[in-house]
């Protein structure tokens, strides 16, 4: 009960909506997760049908797909749903995830089952329609932003964005920020969820308008260099 109690208040640490911990039982991610603990020990002990069968229900009571093989640490959180976690994907502790995202695999040629979905470290943070693939790693405390297709290794604390995604606004490879951050996607001080539509277009503006300046100031140089070869 008081693992329980611990992982109920970390997931009120996470989301400003519950009013108690009786409340976030009814949330569709806790269930799953539960089912799926029960569906991953059946799968361990081989029994693959009974696995298949509570994975199923899983996700027809909560529209989360999680398969049974999946490796899920402590304190998983799952904001709403619509969610597919394949079956050799790694999620470590502390881990947030919002709806409708995909840890996907890649399929391998020769027909041999391995690694092939991805490995979420702890503390990173997956945003709204987000899409993993293949056997990558999400390093510590990183953030993938809304709606951005991540098919390689993401650095410890790096934030990630675009269709593939790239860094943005915080450097990889620094610690990550103590603070949660909502949706993954920072860009100001403050961060209310009631308006997170509105920080992450103002995200993609001014990513947009970063990128354009760099656009400018190249050519700027690279006309530059030809008016010098040209008087040379």
């Amino acid at each position: 009960m008081a693992r329980l109690a611990d992982y109920l208040d970390s997931i009120r640490a996470r989301d400003p909506a519950p009013h108690s911990r009786a409340e976030i039982l009814l949330y569709p991610g806790v269930w799953a997760l539960a089912w799926h603990r029960v569906a991953h020990r059946l799968y361990r002990a081989r029994l693959f049908l009974l696995a298949r069968m509570v994975n199923h229900m899983s996700r027809f009571l909560t529209a989360i797909d999680i398969h049974p093989g999946a490796k899920i640490g402590r304190n998983f959180f799952i904001d709403h749903g619509f969610v597919v976690i394949g079956e050799t994907a790694e999620i470590g502790d502390n881990v947030t995830i919002y709806q409708c995202v995909t840890l996907g695999g890649t399929s391998p040629d020769n027909g041999v089952a391995g690694k092939r979905h991805p490995t979420i470290l702890d503390g990173a943070i997956i945003g709204s329609g987000a899409q993993v693939l293949g056997p990558i790693t999400i390093g510590r405390g990183s953030r993938v932003g809304a709606n951005a297709v991540v098919t390689k290794d993401v650095a410890e604390g790096a934030v990630m964005v675009g269709i593939p995604a790239r860094p943005t606004m915080v450097e990889g490879g620094h610690a990550p920020e103590p603070k949660f951050v909502p949706y993954g996607t920072p860009c100001s001080e403050v961060f209310d969820p009631a308006t997170q539509k509105v920080e992450l277009l103002r995200c993609e503006l001014e990513t947009m308008r970063r990128r354009l300046d760099a656009l400018i100031a190249e050519q700027g140089e690279q006309a530059g260099s030809d008016r010098a070869a040209t008087r040379a």
